[in-house]
């Protein structure tokens, strides 16, 4: 017998006991049953991006970073904000900026000119208690930030900008946001009196191209300029809606894609005469939508919806009161057509009492995303903010840049009953945290002062737990006065995924016999 032939023989002689190994050892009938739900685990890494404040000289920006206390993430982590300004956060910790200096001789490998490192606007020391930092004038750049570990699960970052006069004064206040690759944004507009950019901020180490559509009433708005928009790795690019656009148009729906990469965007609404604020995505389409939040003194309400799809959009309108559902007369129900932005004056809708819109389909479903415009007071005190549709909180929302007056909560519950925790956390310069307990009936809003830090120091942050019931969706309206006119923002409190989940996985040696 050749060594060919014994070699044959024992590699089958090994096959055959492998196998026979794996008949005997495989899972038992316990084994065999239904899965087991995967596990909720807190995340280990976020990154936000917050756009470019403001090209206003007399522009006071604050911003605020909090993580909530997440049990399970251990006692490693850091959290950090840089400006967005080319660098990558390795290139920070050097000192590098990234480019060659031919008249730098100390940099004998010609690899690139030491710089003095970049320091993190905001850096915070432990989950629970925020931390803030603050700005002035046009210089003040994007900001890129990264969590990990600890500080990762539900980090919230809220950036608030007053603007005394010009274009655009008032509150501007934005959550800086999660990079993505699709977003819309319906309630955008290039007409006369109106200056609306769209920033991108990439946060990566590759440039991002990114197309940006324009839908207006007619349908979609002809333009090559807005294919193929490059934009450099760690860096915020403004565009300027009007130079996409032939013609003024009142309402748009603007569609950002990104062909590579990601990028974080929003857009930033500047009115001559209104005032601005930030324009936040939509959630994304779907057939039946949640404005939550707005203010019971509104004094016009403004719909703008579009429906992605060809197919048109029959929705039924109605604003979930503190009494229940209501169907504000003479706008029952709203017509979208397929590709077309739709606008309807809602006028004075809430009446004096909190509001949230809830819009669903009056016979077959088609996806559509949504905004409102909101404006509150009469003449030359107007101010304007923005209420995009919304997910609901899933298991826990927050809200930072509170403080112990200015601060409205507003939780709806639109289908069904439901119970939230809302808490109050440490301040940024001390005090303790308070909770408190609420009962959202079925189909109502329900605006609440909220809880205030015993000893509050500084500013706080707010919780929100959807402990049981039906979907729970809600916003936060910070509101001051400059010189008479009652400058307010709205942000919606979608969940702020701070776990994720994680499929049980095992061993299986059956799969030898298959």
């Amino acid at each position: 017998m050749n060594r060919t032939t014994l070699s044959l023989i024992a590699g089958v002689a090994a096959l055959a006991a492998v196998t026979g190994f794996a008949a005997l050892d495989t899972p038992d009938a316990a084994g065999a049953g239904p899965a087991e739900a995967a596990a909720q685990l807190p995340v280990e890494r976020t990154t936000l991006v917050c756009p470019t404040p403001s090209s206003s000289d007399i522009a006071d920006t604050s911003y605020t970073s909090f993580t909530p206390v997440t049990q399970g993430t251990g006692s490693e982590g850091k959290a950090r904000l840089l400006p967005a300004t080319g660098q990558s956060a390795t290139d920070a910790d050097n000192g590098k900026d990234g480019s060659k200096d031919k008249d730098d001789k100390g940099d004998k490998d010609g690899g690139g000119s030491k710089k003095q490192a970049v320091k993190p606007v905001l850096e915070p020391k432990e989950p629970g208690t925020p931390v803030t930092g603050d700005t002035s004038g046009a210089d003040a750049p994007a900001l890129i930030g990264t969590a990990e570990g600890k500080f990762a699960p539900g980090w919230t970052m809220q950036q608030t900008t007053e603007v005394a006069v010009g274009a655009g004064r008032g509150l501007l206040g934005v959550n800086c946001t999660a990079p993505d690759t699709q977003f819309w944004f319906p309630g955008a507009s290039t007409a006369a009196g109106r200056s609306d950019y769209v920033h991108l901020t990439n946060p990566d180490d590759s440039a991002a191209v990114v197309d940006i559509e324009l839908y207006g009433k007619d349908g979609a708005v002809k333009s090559a300029v807005g294919e193929g928009i490059t934009v450099p790795p760690h860096s915020s690019e403004p565009v300027l809606l009007s130079t996409l656009a032939d013609a003024p148009q009142e309402d748009l729906t603007v569609h950002v894609s990104v062909r590579s990469g990601r990028v974080g965007a929003a857009v930033q609404a500047l009115d001559d005469r209104l005032g601005g604020d930030w324009l936040t995505a939509s959630a994304d389409p779907a057939g039946s939508l949640v404005l939550p939040g707005i203010p019971k003194d509104a004094t016009s309400v403004r719909l703008v919806a579009f429906a992605p799809g060809d197919s048109d959009a029959d929705l039924k309108v109605q604003l979930a009161s503190p009494s229940g559902l209501i169907t504000p007369a003479g706008h029952e129900t709203v017509r979208v057509k397929g590709r077309m932005t739709t606008a309807v004056d809602l006028g004075e809708i809430t009446r004096g009492e909190a509001g949230s819109l809830v819009l669903t389909p009056t016979s077959q479903s088609v996806p559509v995303v949504a905004a409102l415009r909101i404006v509150r007071g009469k003449g030359d005190k107007q101010e304007t903010a923005f209420i995009p549709a919304t997910s609901p909180i899933g298991t826990r929302a927050t809200s930072a840049d509170n403080s112990a007056k200015g601060s409205t909560l507003s939780l709806t519950a639109p289908t069904a009953t439901a119970q939230v925790r809302v808490t109050a956390s440490a301040g940024s310069g001390g005090g303790a945290p308070e909770s408190e307990t609420y009962t959202i009936k079925a189909g109502s809003t329900q605006d609440i002062t909220p809880p205030v830090p015993s000893g509050l120091k500084g500013t706080y942050a707010l919780t929100v737990e959807r402990l049981s019931g039906g979907p729970v969706y809600g916003a936060r309206t910070l509101e001051t006065t400059r010189v008479g006119v009652s400058a307010f923002t709205v942000q919606t409190l979608p969940d702020d995924r701070g776990t994720v989940a994680v499929p049980r996985a095992e061993q299986d040696l059956s799969v030898l016999q298959k």
